[in-house]
C-alpha cells in the first residue's frame, strides 16, 4: 500500500483509486500472502506471474518471497530476458532454473494433456528450490479467469499443492492489468504470450525444429509491429493469428510480401491468415469438436 501513496505525486494513483472490489482483492491477496508466510513463485515474465512476485516481494520481503524463471527451448530467449530486467525492475529476488520437458516423450507427443507434463517439470524442479531456500509454498500465476480454458497444469498444480493467490483472492485478467498498473508493473499491457509448444496442433509431436521456426517467425512478425501474434504450426504451413484491428494494414502489398518472405525464411512453405484473428488456445477449438 506504501508503495501506492509514493507514487502519488508521479502517477496520480493511490489505494483510494482503485474500485471499493479491486482494493478488497487487493487487500485479500496480501493477507493470503502473510499467511503463506514465505514462497516460491513461478515467474514467467507475463502480468499474471510478475504482478503476484511484485506484492509477494512488497508483503513479504526478498527474504521470503522468490522468483523462479524456467528457461527451455521451449520459451523465447529474448523473452526470458525480458522477465529478467523486469524482475530487476521491480526490486524482486530471482532464481533461474532449466527444465527438461522435451525429454519427456508424454510431452513430445503432444496430447491434449502436455501441458500437465510441462508443470510436472516445471515443478519437479521448484519444490528442490523451494526447500533449498526455506520458502514454505510455491505458487503460481493462475487468475480466476483461467478457469475456463483447457489447463491440465492446473491439474498438476492441485496435486503438488501449488498455491494460486491470484485465483484464490477472485483475480480476474482485467483486475490484473489494473493493479499491475496502480504498482507500476511494467509489463502490466503486455499481451498474454505462451510457449512455442502451444503454436503445435495436438497430436504432431513437438520438436527442437518446430520450436524454432515458431519462434523465428514470431520474432519477425513482432519485429514489424504486429504487437498480439501467434504463428500456428501446420507442418509446412504458417497460420498466422494477428489481432482483427491490423488486419487493414495487410492492404499493403510491400508489407505482405515482407511477412511471407520473413515467414518463409523460419522455415515455412505456405503463410496463411486465420481471418477469425487472434485468440487464447484457438488450438483447443478441436478439443471441442470432438466432444
Amino acid at each position: 500500500m506504501a508503495q501506492l501513496d509514493e507514487r502519488r505525486e508521479t502517477t496520480g494513483t493511490t489505494q483510494e483509486a482503485l474500485s471499493d472490489a479491486l482494493a478488497g482483492k487487493y487487500a485479500y491477496l496480501q493477507a493470503i500472502l502473510r499467511e503463506l508466510g514465505s514462497v516460491l513463485v513461478a515467474y514467467s515474465g507475463g502480468v499474471d506471474s510478475a504482478l503476484l512476485l511484485k506484492v509477494a516481494t512488497d508483503t513479504l520481503g526478498a527474504e521470503h518471497a522468490v522468483g523462479a524463471l524456467a528457461s527451455s527451448a521451449a520459451y523465447d530467449e529474448e523473452e526470458t530476458a525480458e522477465a529478467v530486467r523486469v524482475a530487476a525492475t521491480m526490486g524482486a529476488r530471482l532464481e533461474r532454473v532449466e527444465t527438461r520437458e522435451l525429454d519427456d516423450p508424454r510431452y513430445m507427443a503432444n496430447g491434449a494433456d502436455r501441458c500437465y507434463f510441462c508443470k510436472n517439470e516445471l515443478f519437479d524442479q521448484l519444490e528442490p528450490l523451494a526447500a533449498h531456500l526455506g520458502l514454505a509454498h510455491i505458487a503460481y500465476g493462475m487468475n480466476r479467469d483461467d478457469r475456463g480454458d483447457w489447463r491440465p497444469g492446473q491439474r498438476a498444480a492441485r496435486e503438488r499443492a501449488v498455491r494460486a493467490p491470484l485465483d484464490e483472492a477472485g483475480f480476474t485478467k482485467a483486475d490484473v492489468r489494473t493493479l499491475a498498473h496502480r504498482l507500476g508493473v511494467p509489463v502490466w499491457d503486455k499481451p498474454a504470450l505462451a510457449c512455442y509448444s502451444s503454436r503445435i496442433p495436438y497430436g504432431s509431436p513437438v520438436t527442437v525444429e518446430a520450436l524454432r521456426q515458431v519462434g523465428r517467425a514470431e520474432r519477425a512478425l513482432r519485429a514489424l509491429d504486429f504487437r498480439q501474434v501467434r504463428v500456428r504450426h501446420h507442418e509446412r504451413l504458417a497460420r498466422i493469428e494477428i489481432d482483427p484491428a491490423d488486419f487493414p494494414r495487410l492492404l499493403d502489398a510491400v508489407l505482405r510480401e515482407q511477412i511471407v518472405r520473413e515467414v518463409r525464411a523460419a522455415g515455412y512453405l505456405y503463410v496463411s491468415l486465420d481471418l477469425q484473428g487472434y485468440r487464447t488456445g484457438s488450438l483447443n477449438e478441436a478439443l471441442l469438436r470432438r466432444q
